[in-house]
């Protein structure tokens, strides 16, 4: 049936049907399908005190929010959920959730909702929006225009969850998201074996030594050992500031602790050894005893995390490292989830480090891959898990490795081969030495798990030395650990190079930073099929690029020398320039056509592609019958518009790389080619016509 009323649209997820809308999360651009968890549930007090009624319950703090997890048998479950929220000292209970792609980590909603309105929109408009939902507004979202987080309240007559689908159906709101809280998960998968001393560092061969399986870092401290200017921040779960390899004058600048809320961010049991073993291998101090990081001359910023991955603790983390003046943020750790993309905030938290950080340079952000051996972003079809945890197809996505701004670091052996355990993909900019060990990841209610089917085999490869919590507490007895390794420890070997290549040259950008490391990388080849998925992924493509290595292993000494040469050219990289090319030849859209119809764009400058957005204007009788997809000259498929228009009759819409996710796997691609824009009515009846459309893309010249 048609409707001739014309309304502007735009590309948000708007198909959430009503016995889903509680069990939907719309999250970067996707819907995730949620479980709800039968023995526990969530409650916010309006004071810090907790009700005499409520205190005979089973409480647990969620340290970065005002949350409280109450758990309760599954039969008393709605009952007391019920109970809380007529309480009057309880501000907001919800249930608790699972990902059903990741059942074993728990999602905890907040009182938060982001959304992001229409340019057009006034800020009246925008309220009255608001009023109507029982919505109040906090604050702004530095970066993205007409976005703001909102708190429920008392009026709001439903939970962030439901709210935030049915918020994306309105034609006036781009993007609406709650903001969920799941806990933080560590890269790292420690080891029982004894090794040598910082090999990864520099080496002459020996037992389990390949030639060049380092990362030729002496070559680089005969140009610098780095300076005290350049700091490196280190967010982690602690970091030991007692230990001698972290003293010196000046060592350490602008400390946090996120959990605890104070400046001293030091372990709080034995277990949190993770940023003590990072922190060491990245700037452990030169002082004539223990070890010696990839930059012993600069500074460390110790930050420690609240251990949950919700937009307001990203925010607060990227904040303070870009408001202290941190030049390189290291990042061994990501979501304890399976698929998580990022939200809206957590996507601008990055871009806005990455780019206004250091006085609008950028600060360089650098996180781990995981070491589950599964794709950043892909599909795997997965069997013979414990417990049958996953089982068939399953889309797997590390959002935070995922993000264009960001150095996602793989991990390579003593051998020069691909660690087991390492993550892969396009996504993948470097690669750095670690040790080898079976793949797995940390669930939160199972803990550390292999990842199946199970790696039987010799694994060889020497693993990292690096500073352990003094005496007997961590990973190992003494000061220092030689059971560390993981993308972990791949990860602040990257962070140290780039610290000293802004040692030699301070006015790099963050993107030159990460595009000098990946023109001077050491082009390591491995053929052999991994033993746990049977891929061969090791070699490198046209671009210079293995879904193994990325662009190779990390060369300390050539990334140094190349900033430095690019210091005395005094340019850049290469300059940005932005075209728009516009198709506005009409093209009538095939009725019920698997073919579709395509519309396409010639496109003949060279250069690295930046960002793209995309612009088009249809008519049609009947929006949902349609898919839209952009095929750039990769030969990709990119699905920028879903059949969730419904009766609409008239799309206008901009698709970026804030609304439409996708978009952000061009980054760093070719853009010389055709563009088509490709167009399928999937029923028949309803027809219409493609008016224009058009393309701005950014080049790196």
């Amino acid at each position: 049936m048609t409707n001739p009323e014309e309304v502007e649209v735009s590309p948000s997820p708007t198909g959430v049907v009503e016995a889903k809308i509680g069990l939907i999360l719309q999250r970067g651009g996707e819907e995730l399908p949620l479980l709800k968890v039968g023995d526990r549930f969530t409650l916010a007090l309006k004071t810090k005190e907790i009700p005499p009624a409520f205190q005979q319950w089973r409480l647990r703090a969620i340290p970065p929010s005002e949350l409280w997890e109450v758990r309760v048998t599954p039969q008393a479950l709605e009952e007391q959920l019920a109970l809380a929220r007529q309480h009057p000292e309880v501000a907001f209970a919800s249930h608790v959730y699972q990902l059903q792609q990741s059942p074993e980590t728990l999602l905890y909603l907040s009182r938060e909702i982001t959304l992001q309105f229409r340019d057009s929109l006034t800020e009246t408009e925008q309220q009255a929006i608001a009023d109507s939902w029982g919505l109040d507004r906090q604050e702004a979202i530095p970066g993205i225009p007409n976005t703001f987080i909102y708190f429920l309240t008392p009026t709001s007559p439903e939970n962030p969850l439901k709210l935030a689908n049915r918020l994306s159906a309105h034609p006036d709101i781009l993007t609406a998201e709650p903001n969920v809280i799941l806990q933080q998960a560590a890269y790292y998968r420690p080891q029982e074996e004894h090794y040598s001393e910082q090999w990864y560092l520099f080496h002459q061969g020996g037992n389990q030594l390949a030639v060049n399986s380092h990362i030729e870092i002496e070559k680089a401290w005969d140009i610098t050992r780095g300076v005290r200017s350049v700091v490196v921040a280190v967010a982690d779960d602690a970091i030991d500031l007692n230990h001698p390899d972290f003293q010196g004058k000046g060592k350490i600048v602008a400390p946090y602790d996120f959990k605890d809320q104070d400046f001293l961010p030091i372990p709080g049991n034995r277990q949190e050894s993770h940023g003590t073993a990072c922190a060491g291998i990245a700037v452990a101090e030169e002082n004539g005893t223990g070890i010696i990081g990839v930059a012993p001359n600069c500074a460390l910023m110790p930050l420690r995390t609240t251990g949950y991955l919700d937009d307001r603790s990203i925010e607060q983390l990227f904040n303070w490292a870009v408001e202290k003046k941190a030049d390189v943020i290291s990042c061994s750790w990501g979501a304890a989830v399976v698929h998580f993309p990022l939200s809206l905030r957590q996507r601008a938290t990055l871009h806005r480090a990455a780019t206004q950080g250091r006085d609008g340079k950028g600060c360089v952000i650098v996180f781990a891959a995981g070491n589950a051996n599964r794709p950043v972003q892909g599909k795997i079809y997965e069997r013979d898990w414990p417990n049958n945890l996953l089982n068939g197809p399953t889309d797997w996505l590390s959002g935070f490795a995922a993000h264009p701004d960001v150095i996602a670091v793989s991990a390579s052996t003593s051998l020069n081969k691909k660690a087991a355990y390492s993550n892969w993909g396009e996504h993948i900019s470097v690669c750095a030495p670690s040790n080898n060990a079976p793949p797995g990841m940390w669930f939160q209610q199972t803990g550390f798990v292999q990842t199946a089917p199970r790696v039987t085999t010799w694994l060889p490869g020497r693993g990292i030395f690096t500073t352990d919590l003094l005496g007997d507490l961590g990973y190992d007895s003494g000061d220092f650990t030689r059971s560390f390794g993981g993308t972990s420890s791949a990860c602040p070997v990257v962070a140290g190079v780039a610290a000293l290549m802004l040692s030699v040259n301070p006015d790099l950008t963050a993107q030159q930073v990460k595009q000098l490391l990946q023109n001077s990388t050491d082009k390591i080849v491995d053929r052999d099929r991994d033993p746990q998925l049977g891929l061969q992924l090791g070699t490198y493509n046209q671009q210079g690029h293995s879904q193994w290595f990325g662009y190779g292993k990390v060369n300390a000494f050539r990334a140094v020398q190349a900033a430095q040469q690019q210091q005395a050219q005094g340019g850049r990289t290469g300059s940005i320039q932005t075209l728009e090319l516009r198709q506005n030849q009409p093209l009538t859209i095939p009725d019920h056509d698997p073919r579709g119809g395509v519309s396409a764009i010639a496109f003949n400058q060279t250069g690295q592609v930046e960002q793209v957005e995309v612009q088009l204007e249809l008519r049609h009788q009947f929006l949902g019958d349609l898919e839209v997809y952009l095929l750039p000259p990769t030969g990709e498929t990119l699905l920028l518009q879903n059949r969730s228009l419904g009766n609409q009759t008239l799309l206008r819409a901009t698709y970026n790389s804030l609304n439409t996710p996708l978009l952000q796997r061009l980054r760093g691609r070719s853009g010389r080619g055709n563009w088509q824009l490709w167009i399928i009515d999937h029923a028949p009846g309803d027809t219409g016509q493609l008016w224009s459309w058009g393309l701005k893309i950014s080049l790196l010249l």
